[in-house]
């Protein structure tokens, strides 16, 4: 039943079946073969997987993110990063990794994320000499901050399927957040060095205070919605709620770049963006139930353990995994299936599982930006106008810095647990 598990996932996705119907498929498919349980089971399980007030936070920061990107919050953090590092070597490219940066502390999304920061600074860049593979590419990696850096929907699902805290699991991830943001940082400086750009000019102290004025209620927001959460004032859930309101004031009363006709046509985005992670969490937790109700954590780990001696040649095998799984499936399904099987294995090793979902978020964080199925490479691609192969090529170099930020994250556990503690 294990094989028919497993091998009739691989073939469903393999045929380019949805993630959320080839999950679902496999499961009733094992089920349906194996007898293991009357099949309605399969409706109770796919509700029981949504029904978790945690859970509510994922449609809150979606809609919240794209509140922010129609309500002119996006373009007052492009236009006060660009004071900062505008006029350094490879500053437009450092503009839209910091900008990436600010706008996933506060979406939680690595395509939206990608999108309301790409739109305008991928074409910026083009016109300061740039090259359309390496703009694209530069801000589809720096998309995938939205995922590492908190509040981040990844996080919030790690946390639910292994019973941990999101608050501890968001403490945990700034730091490594941060290590690749200054590792991408650097790479920009370096490979600005040998291209023929145009430098931005110098801003002086009053425009950057300016432009940080301007931008002072779109900065508010991270801490707004971090402070309140670690603060104990209020739940992830709750500060998800707290920031779309915060979103709609300041976007439609104070900035008042979001027109009333808009939100409907938000409200119907969101929607359809959060049934989509929504569905595929229902119809992991079915597929999640058949792995539990096989052993299968348990039989993998009995292996794993017999096998493998070193927990650092496990995490090494480990990130390998995550790293394959992650170019084929969305980080939501990848974390909902393999956490109740990697995570016993891990606690065995000796790993604090608030470090190893850390260690699994970075990793499937590459999958969002490198083919077949990074989402980040799909919304870049369609912004400057060119295919995925031509940006797929530009992504390697990024791909090969977070593999370096993420041996230092699995070798480091203290940048992760340094706050949790």
């Amino acid at each position: 039943m294990i094989a028919l598990l497993f091998g009739s996932l691989l073939l469903f996705l393999l045929v380019g079946v949805p993630v959320t119907f080839a999950l679902g498929l496999a499961a009733v498919t094992t089920i349906w073969e194996g007898s293991i349980m009357p099949l309605m089971i399969v409706p109770q399980e796919m509700i029981r997987s949504v029904n978790s007030f945690p859970l509510l936070a994922i449609p809150f920061f979606i809609l919240a993110g794209n509140l922010m990107q129609e309500g002119g919050i996006s373009a007052r953090l492009v236009t006060f990063s660009k004071t900062l590092v505008g006029a350094m070597t490879g500053g437009l490219a450092m503009v839209a990794i910091v900008t990436s940066a600010f706008f996933a502390a506060i979406s939680g999304s690595g395509a939206a994320t990608t999108a309301a920061v790409g739109a305008i600074l991928i074409p910026a860049m083009v016109t300061q000499g740039y090259s359309k593979p390496y703009a694209a590419s530069n801000q589809a990696a720096s998309g995938a901050l939205g995922v590492i850096i908190p509040p981040s929907i990844p996080l919030i699902l790690y946390a639910i399927s292994a019973n941990q805290s999101v608050g501890a699991m968001f403490v945990a991830g700034v730091l490594p957040g941060l290590l690749v943001v200054v590792s991408l940082l650097i790479y920009a400086y370096v490979h600005a060095r040998g291209m023929k750009t145009t430098p931005g000019e110098p801003s002086s102290l009053r425009e950057v205070a300016l432009a940080g004025w301007k931008a002072l209620l779109a900065l508010a927001m991270p801490a707004l919605i971090l402070g309140g959460i670690y603060g104990g004032i209020v739940t992830p859930t709750e500060a998800a709620v707290v920031a779309v309101v915060y979103a709609l004031l300041v976007g439609a009363v104070i900035y008042r770049e979001l027109p009333l006709s808009a939100i409907p046509r938000i409200l119907r985005s969101s929607a359809v963006t959060s049934a989509i992670v929504l569905s595929i969490i229902a119809a992991a937790g079915l597929y999640g139930r058949i792995i539990l109700q096989l052993q299968v954590p348990a039989v993998i780990s009995d292996f794993v353990v017999g096998a493998i001696q070193s927990p650092w040649l496990f995490i090494i095998l480990v990130n390998v995994l995550l790293l394959l799984v992650g170019m084929f499936l969305e980080a939501a399904a990848a974390i909902l299936i393999f956490t109740p099987i990697l995570l016993p294995i891990a606690t065995t090793f000796g790993f604090d599982p608030v470090h190893f979902g850390v260690i699994m978020v970075v990793n499937l964080a590459m999958g969002m930006f490198t083919p077949p199925v990074g989402l980040n490479l799909f919304i870049a691609s369609g912004i400057a106008r060119i295919g995925v192969p031509q940006i797929a090529r530009g992504v390697v170099p990024f791909v090969l810095i977070l593999l370096v930020d993420l041996l230092i994250i699995s070798f480091l556990p203290w940048l992760s647990l340094v706050f949790t503690q």
